[in-house]
């Protein structure tokens, strides 16, 4: 059945086609986007272009621009503090705060791509302006505190192999981790006031991966070192939605730095002072009505864990994304945890069951839809449904979704998944007759998919790919 890998959900392996289901799919897909009015299949087209050959364009990145505050209230925003601060994401508990208590200065090591360098200061000048931290790239007679050294992802991995990027305590190079690995130095749990780190990312994969890396580390490097599962709008999960710092994010971080809080602080002191604390750096959030979170139980993360990751079998992996829906159910979860069980479940039903995949897509798409925060993840689903809209020959339809998609997309800047959709979208053109407009549209996706996707040749493969699935109408 038709399908796009999403490029920054987590990944797990692509399901294969079934054709067999193909009507039923087909049959099932247009009754579910009646709503987006599909309009009457173009002519089909005898023959459409899957190489793309010759020079691509220029790589795009973005500009960046302010993020929209949170808009949870205080009280829900003082829990996730406490447990984003309080706790590793292994579960372990740590004992106090623990911050840098003055200046940081970040260096570089390594073979930096130059797309780092421009990201890097970017990250930087948001830190200083949205989260009020004295950060800044070190100068000639500044000893780096904070150093980003880069890698070759084999040589990350070869130490550290379930990790795509890491962040390590009181070392600020790979050769002192490689010594102190191991060893309670690099532990976090016995940091009370942080004076060193490094992070280590890799440089030889897209543009793209390496900024996401760099965002998330840094900030833990900086700040809080767990992962929650419920929280809608933030890098702090796993679910690898969003993958720039939001507005949460830096809010997170504007508290973690606030003048009322300090290293050594036990989570008592810190959960007393918090509610003033909130109150002065984010007053909208004081009028608002706030819920208790419900805990993510073990059993749901081992589930999503094994769902998405790469040591289980195909069956087993569907098993578990079962497992996860089925306890997201039993627990009455609306929200992002639910939500994502049925993307994983859907995406590894894509070849064995299409109509389970097709259901659990618009189920998560329903659920993602009802709530502002959650418009990147919506995106991420529509990108799944538009794949299944162009190869139903559904032109209306796919350009709905695509263009619904695009400004969540765009402010979470998320290259990939923007390069995915505006491929997507020229080659509903392209169905349409409109193929002056699609060109536009595929040159400007293909600038995007060069930060995205990084190599020339994945590039040119995920237009092809894409391109095909146009072609499968034709065929059929």
């Amino acid at each position: 059945m038709p399908h796009i890998t999403d490029p920054t959900a987590p990944a797990g392996p692509a399901p294969h086609r079934a054709p067999a289901a193909r009507a039923i799919l087909v049959g099932a897909l247009a009754a579910a986007l009646a709503a987006c009015a599909p309009a009457p299949p173009a002519p089909e087209i005898a023959e459409r272009r899957v190489a793309f050959e010759g020079p691509l364009p220029p790589m795009k990145s973005f500009a960046g621009a302010p993020t929209a505050p949170p808009i949870r209230s205080n009280r829900e925003i003082a829990q996730d503090f406490l447990d984003l601060s309080f706790q590793m994401e292994s579960g372990r508990r740590l004992p106090a705060l623990a911050r840098f208590e003055g200046p940081v200065r970040v260096g570089v090591r390594g073979n930096a791509p130059p797309s780092l360098e421009r990201d890097l200061e970017a990250l930087l000048a948001r830190l200083r302006t949205e989260a009020g931290i004295d950060i800044r790239r070190a100068g000639p007679g500044d000893d780096a505190n904070l150093v980003v050294e880069v890698l070759s992802r084999r040589e990350l991995q070869r130490l550290v192999p379930q990790a795509a990027c890491f962040v390590v305590p009181r070392v600020t190079s790979w050769e002192e981790f490689r010594r102190a690995r191991r060893t309670a130095a690099v532990d976090w749990t016995t940091v009370r006031t942080r004076t060193r780190a490094a992070v280590f990312l890799p440089g030889d994969v897209s543009p793209q991966e390496t900024r996401d890396c760099l965002h998330e580390e840094v900030a833990q490097a900086l700040g809080p070192l767990n992962d929650l599962y419920r929280l809608p709008d933030s890098v702090f999960n796993d679910d690898n939605f969003h993958t720039v710092l939001t507005g949460f994010d830096m809010l997170m971080l504007r508290v973690f730095y606030d003048d009322a809080l300090s290293s050594g602080l036990s989570r008592a002191e810190v959960a007393s002072r918090l509610p003033g604390v909130l109150a002065r750096l984010n007053p909208a959030g004081q009028g608002r009505a706030g819920r208790a979170a419900d805990p993510t139980p073990p059993e749901w993360t081992r589930a999503i864990e094994t769902a998405l990751g790469p040591r289980a079998t195909p069956a087993e992996r569907q098993e578990a994304a079962r497992r996860a829906v089925r306890l997201a159910e039993a627990r009455g979860w609306r929200d992002t945890r639910r939500a994502f069980s049925l993307y994983a479940l859907g995406r590894l039903s894509l070849g064995s069951e299409p109509e389970l995949a097709l259901a659990s897509f618009l189920e998560a798409a329903a659920i993602y839809r009802a709530h502002p925060e959650t418009r990147i993840q919506a995106a991420h689903v529509n990108m799944q449904l538009a794949a299944f809209s162009l190869s139903a020959g559904q032109v209306e339809g796919t350009l709905a979704l695509v263009d619904e998609s695009l400004p969540a997309v765009s402010a979470a800047e998320n290259a990939a998944l923007l390069a995915t959709l505006l491929l997507i979208r020229a080659e509903a053109l392209e169905t349409a007759g409109r193929g002056r407009e699609a060109a536009s549209v595929r040159e400007d996706a293909l600038g995007w998919a060069r930060y995205g996707f990084g190599r020339d040749d994945v590039v040119r493969a995920r237009a092809s790919e894409i391109a095909t699935l146009a072609r499968t109408r034709a065929d059929r």
